[in-house]
């Protein structure tokens, strides 16, 4: 058995039903290979809470009464509240925080059966596209350790690739799924907003903020989401009065007359051309298997970075209000009075990028600059969503490149905000739109990383991405390649 760590979501499950192995088993030997947080995915690991959910499943299975992912191991981005380990969103102000209840999504994947591993490290309040801006230091990437893993759920992109774990949850604000698992050669997908609580997940963007899975293949990702996403009206305002929905059922429908939309604006100047060919032969593939590739616009796409950076800032300054050291997390030792204790302490734990963001976020709700800023780019998001309308009108599914370029080295960009800002300009429209966006592995760029290839759909239509990434990835094997050292 010495390959567990090898296997997919849904080997295991089979696996474990089968009673080919125990829980137990691969709880432990994902915690062997976990030892020394190997690329500083990790933020918390207890063994003892993780072999004691192992040892449960195990009894479950033993008595038939075991969940649909019962005793596969995941690991959590520690964005998402959790009861037996510390939750700090990568921040200094929430340093040894303990939840006393599960987040949504962290308790329903415990009611299907999976195992938790441990925290999973991420840009500070899930704010950065390079996972650079964790308090806890930076992550890298498997492939090349001298490079970013993307962000910001660069930890639960590493894990995976890594070979530490076969599934992690991640958040997407504005493409922080989609992005990190491009660089690290995985699979991952936002569903559409409002499909998975957010309940218990620590807001940065409330209009933009949405969980989903992160993996190695489609199939996967279907399994994940469909025991993660379905209506949580009690808890969550924001959540979608959908019934759950089993996202495997459609996975082996042919790709024969499929439209697959190619924005004209995602294959443009600042497209690196190791990225470009790489795509172009994934969606070559896709025409060999009986897609139809329709040329389409979707024009408003540079203006997703300037709207994306006022509204996501804007709420940011608002929900981060809440972190000022008075009720839990970090406070400054030494103050004079209530006010000087909020400066210190916020001062003190929060970083440079969260301060960024609050100060930019202040101030376009500010009077006088409300309407100039913030009302306009409600406006234009109002637009860019309508853009796709227009383009869902003449395909299934748009595809294109996930980022510009692949994995950058280390610190490149570090000084440069807005060149770590506009990485992100492929997958912001989605976001803004509350699409449902995917990122495959569809092959390496010049440097040998990875690169991914981006799946957007209609609203509610994650069962259709699945279905043609899974399709693409039966004939290819880009999805089950690892770095060196993970095999």
């Amino acid at each position: 058995m010495g390959d567990l760590h090898n296997k997919s979501v849904a080997q295991l499950a089979a696996m474990l039903k089968n009673k080919e192995v125990s829980a137990v088993e691969v709880a432990t030997r994902f915690l062997a290979r976990m030892g020394g947080n190997p690329h500083n995915a990790f933020l918390d690991i207890h063994s003892e809470v993780t072999l004691a959910q192992a040892q449960a499943s195990d009894d479950k299975i033993a008595a038939g009464i075991a969940g649909p992912l019962e005793g596969v191991p995941i690991a959590h981005k520690d964005i998402f509240v959790t009861q037996d380990f510390a939750t700090t969103a990568g921040s200094k102000i929430l340093k040894d925080y303990r939840s006393p209840f599960d987040a949504t999504v962290v308790s329903r994947l415990r009611e299907a059966g999976m195992v938790t591993l441990g925290k999973l490290n991420c840009d500070e309040f899930a704010m950065g596209s390079a996972n650079e801006n964790s308090a806890y230091g930076a992550v890298t990437n498997p492939w090349d350790t001298t490079r970013i893993p993307g962000g910001s759920s660069g930890g639960s992109a590493a894990a995976v690739a890594a070979r530490l774990t076969p599934a992690a949850t991640g958040t997407d604000t504005g493409g922080s799924i989609r992005q990190p698992a491009a660089f690290c050669g995985i699979t991952g997908i936002k569903p559409t907003y409002g499909r998975a609580s957010r309940y218990g997940m620590v807001a940065f963007a409330s209009s933009l903020d949405q969980a989903g899975p992160m993996a190695r293949s489609a199939e996967d990702c279907a399994l994940l989401l469909s025991a993660m996403c379905g209506p949580d009206l009690d808890r969550d305002s924001t959540s979608l009065n959908v019934a759950k929905e089993d996202f495997s059922i459609g996975l082996m429908q042919p790709l024969q007359g499929v439209r697959v939309g190619i924005p004209n604006e995602f294959f443009g100047e600042g497209l690196a051309s190791d990225v470009r060919s790489t795509i172009d032969t994934a969606l070559k593939q896709l025409q060999d298997q009986g897609a139809k590739l329709v040329p389409i616009a979707l024009p408003r796409t540079e203006l997703s970075i300037p709207v994306y950076y006022i509204i996501a800032p804007a709420e940011a300054s608002s929900n981060l209000s809440r972190f000022d050291g008075v009720k839990f997390g970090h406070r400054a030792k030494e103050f004079s009075d209530l006010a000087d204790m909020y400066e210190k302490t916020r001062s003190e734990a929060f970083g440079d990028e969260v301060k960024r963001r609050i100060m930019i976020g202040a101030y376009v709700l500010s009077h006088g600059y409300y309407d100039a800023y913030y009302l306009q780019a409600q406006k234009i998001r109002r637009m860019i969503a309508d853009d796709f309308q227009q383009a869902f009108s003449q395909c299934d599914v748009i595809a294109g490149p996930v980022a510009p370029t692949t994995a950058w080295k280390l610190g490149d960009k570090s000084d440069d905000p807005l060149a770590n800002y506009l990485a992100d300009i492929f997958t912001l429209p989605a976001s803004l739109a509350g699409l449902p966006g995917m990122s495959l592995p569809v092959g390496f760029g010049e440097s040998g990383m990875p690169v991914g290839m981006q799946l957007i759909g209609n609203y509610l239509q994650e069962a259709r991405l699945l279905n043609v990434a899974h399709q693409y990835q039966l004939h290819t094997d880009h999805h089950t390649q690892a770095p060196g050292g993970a095999a």
